[in-house]
């Protein structure tokens, strides 16, 4: 999966726009993108469209805890079979671990915008098996760090994918880019992300879906190297330990053939 796309709740006229453009994933915000007199509509409408469409690859982004809509949104949503849930400020895995006591039947995206919940990444992930993916609030942990640009945020990017990958999660999803007039932008902090090991990105209008696609996807050289490597590990026998040598002179061992998999398992999943 390498995009998904967020769509105000209170905007039922762009539900099917959001779908029809594409993502891998359609994420309804009853959050942040919902004033305070739309939040019973959108919820409404967003748990409607969701449920009559079972099966589909949808979100929702619920309000946080402590909030006054919280149990309003898991009581919606309880009647959902296997709804995904965007939880945000999660700083604990109690926090995880309450939702799902309301709505077992949840996949749980986990949205970390502390300190603290930075500092519990790892035990977050680990909360329950229901808990498919975690991903940084970014707007939210800036703010709380006290710094003003993505320099900034480059150790909590590291310690996400980090944790991420610790718990079994693989590769999370860059965080939003709110500059929408801002393709260059966008280009170059996918790529930045995708040097620190994101795959994919969350967007907020349909026009940054392709650059998003086009800067996590494996170049042709990447996707031959990976597969040669690949080839030529199994034609020497030598994945479960030794060393061989490519023709162009690289020593390859099996502790290089995961990052291999990973870029062919990419694009098989990017054809099909």
């Amino acid at each position: 999966m390498l995009t998904a796309l967020y769509v105000p709740a209170n905007r039922p006229d762009r539900f099917a726009k959001a779908v029809a453009a594409g993502p891998d994933l359609v994420v309804f915000d009853l959050e942040d993108a919902v004033p305070v007199d739309d939040k019973a509509d959108a919820r409404s409408w967003a748990v409607a469209w969701v449920a009559a469409r079972s099966g589909g690859s949808f979100e929702v982004r619920v309000n946080a805890a402590g909030t006054p809509w919280i149990e309003d949104d898991l009581a919606a949503l309880a009647a959902v079979p296997a709804v995904r849930i965007r939880l945000p400020k999660v700083e604990s895995a109690t926090d995880v671990r309450r939702v799902l006591d309301q709505v077992p039947t949840a996949r749980i995206t986990a949205l970390i915008e502390s300190p603290l919940g930075l500092e519990r990444a790892f035990e977050i992930a680990m909360a329950d098996p229901r808990v498919v993916a975690v991903a940084l609030g970014e707007a939210d942990l800036m703010s709380s760090l006290g710094v003003d640009g993505p320099e900034g945020l480059a150790w909590a990017r590291g310690r996400l994918v980090s944790a991420s990958r610790a718990a079994g999660l693989g590769a999370p999803m860059l965080s939003v880019y709110p500059h929408v007039n801002d393709e260059d932008g966008l280009r170059r902090t996918c790529l930045e992300g995708r040097a620190l090991g994101f795959v994919g990105r969350t967007a907020i209008h349909p026009r940054q879906l392709a650059p998003i696609i086009e800067s996590f996807t494996p170049s042709a050289t990447q996707v031959a190297d990976a597969a040669a490597l690949l080839a030529a590990v199994e034609k020497a026998g030598v994945a479960e330990g030794g060393v061989i040598v490519l023709p162009d002179g690289r020593m390859v061992d099996p502790a290089m053939l995961g990052r291999a998999r990973e870029i062919v398992d990419l694009m098989n999943q990017l054809e099909h």
